[in-house]
Order: C-alpha cells, then structure tokens, then sequence
C-alpha cells in the first residue's frame, strides 16, 4: 500500500481531540472491538476503557464531548440555543 497524507490525516491523526473522536467513532459507528481501537490509536486498553466510559457519561448527562467544536470555543455542553423570547 502506497502512503497517501490524506489518507494518514484520518487513519493516524496527531491532534489528541481529534485522534479521540476518530476512536470513539471507530467503536460507536463501526462497531470494533474497544482492545483493537485502544491498540491502533496507542492508549492502553485500560486508558480507552476510561475515555469510553468518560465520553458515555458526559453524553447521558447532556454534555457534549471534549472534542466538540462549541465546547472547545465556549467551555460550554453543545446544545441548540433557547428560543427567542417574543
């Protein structure tokens, strides 16, 4: 297999966050094995086992994950704004 930098910006990303969501999302919509994610993104299996749990209680709490985009602007739980008082 030939190397492709855009390819390799995905498969092994260099930022923390977003080397965080690409494995999460490789368990959560992919569906593999957290041991084989832990193992391909470098956390021991008991690190990733953390970082699982951490991310399923922030979202059943309502809080958006670390590596959400508004999080990291505004400290603040990704939600929609309220209404518009009339």
């Amino acid at each position: 297999m030939t190397e492709d930098p855009d390819r390799d910006f995905f498969l092994q990303p260099s930022c923390p966050a977003h080397r965080q969501y690409e494995a999460l999302r490789r368990v959560f919509v992919e569906g593999r094995p957290h041991k084989e994610v832990a193992h391909q993104f470098g956390y021991s299996y008991g690190a990733f086992r953390q970082l699982v749990l951490q991310f399923r209680t922030a979202r059943q709490a309502g809080q958006a994950p670390p590596f959400s985009p508004s999080t990291a602007r505004a400290g603040l739980p990704n939600r929609p704004p309220p209404p518009p008082e009339l």
